[in-house]
């Protein structure tokens, strides 16, 4: 076919019109690759559900519920949660080592991405914790090996992978409080028995989070300047402990230099809404994650495994707290308080638009 006919201004609307799409193709392909990349590594660690035969299913589901018979000896891997996304899904590995147990009690203080927990989900609630692998699990009973876990034990774990403990220098209704910030930006709060079971949960949490976790995804890349977090995976790192630990000085510094960057550019005090909301929101991201990394880095360096496998309650950069009396050793809540009115303050979660102290 002939297209000689075809005038020069023709094709110049024509290259102009494929323009917009080569640049759509150039934004969306390095987000195309880190998913790609993230899909693989889910499918080679898991199978889906739809590659294994009935047979492989039938002999899974028959492990399962033997499980209580074979002991710790089981080696299936399986995940906890019900969810489409691979990565929000917590590794349940029943032969993983268990780090520390104990009594514990828990009020959930903010869900997911750091949205407000409904206020009939907030109270307190007892628990036996056990500390296995990356996963906190929180049963009814006391932790007996042999025992297998039931749903309610599994829907209360809590993967402890790219997050962080620290003492709840902000709450003050309860003694001995520690704070768990997961990677998906939930906030939880726990009662220990004494200062030095407090101390000594935030350490193992930390360590068990620095030497596990394996290094987060890229972020998202898109045309909208919105900030969007990285995605951190819950599988177990491959690297060595010296390998850790360099990628955690990396990302340290990475950090701290785009937190420096990101507060020589404040937004214009006219600004107002989404960009002012979107600029604090990186600024409690950067600063948050500043904080994780610099415990992640000194704990390695003070020894990492060996840390874990001690019974010491204090750890590199976190100080012990003296202040608090001891509760009743026979139960971690033994005291209770009314709520008041200006308790609600109290119970906000995390965001960006109220003035906390990240800890």
């Amino acid at each position: 076919m002939n297209f000689a006919w075809r005038s020069p201004d023709y094709c110049e609307r024509i290259e102009s019109s494929l323009h917009p799409l080569m640049l759509l193709l150039c934004l969306l392909l390095p987000l195309l690759l880190s998913w790609g990349l993230a899909l693989y590594n889910s499918i080679k660690n898991e199978k889906l559900d739809w590659a294994v035969d009935e047979e492989e299913k039938k002999k899974s589901h028959s492990d399962g519920t033997d499980e209580k018979d074979n002991g710790p000896h089981s080696k299936a891997i399986t995940r906890i949660g019900h969810s489409s996304n691979p990565f929000l899904d917590i590794p349940h590995d029943p032969n993983a080592a268990v780090y520390k147990t104990g009594f514990l009690a828990r009020k959930i203080h903010a869900d997911m991405d750091g949205k407000r927990t409904p206020r009939g989900k907030r109270g307190w609630k007892t628990f036996y914790a056990v500390l296995k692998g990356t996963v906190l699990y929180l049963q009814k009973d006391e932790y007996k090996p042999e025992k297998a876990l039931s749903e309610e034990d599994l829907k209360n774990a809590i993967s402890v992978h790219h997050a962080l403990a620290s003492k709840a220098t902000d709450y003050e209704k309860r003694p001995n409080v520690l704070k768990l910030k997961t990677a998906d930006w939930r906030v939880l709060l726990f009662q220990a028995q004494s200062p030095e079971e407090m101390q000594a949960w935030i350490n193992k949490i930390n360590c068990v989070a620095a030497i596990f976790s394996a290094p987060p995804f890229p972020a998202a890349i898109g045309s909208q300047k919105k900030f969007s977090r990285p995605l951190l995976p819950a599988t177990t790192t491959k690297l060595s402990q010296d390998e850790q630990l360099k990628s955690h000085e990396a990302k340290l510094k990475q950090i701290s230099t785009e937190l420096a960057e990101h507060r020589s550019y404040p937004p214009d005090k006219k600004l107002k809404g989404k960009e002012v909301d979107d600029y604090k929101l990186k600024d409690h991201y950067l600063e948050f994650e500043k904080i994780r990394y610099e415990i992640y880095v000194a704990l390695l360096k003070e020894g990492g495994k060996e840390l874990l496998s001690s019974g010491e309650n204090d750890g590199p950069g976190l100080k012990k707290s003296h202040s608090s009396p001891s509760l009743n050793q026979e139960s971690p809540v033994s005291a209770k308080v009314k709520r008041n009115i200006s308790e609600r303050k109290d119970y906000r979660p995390e965001t960006p638009s109220i003035k906390q102290k990240v800890t």
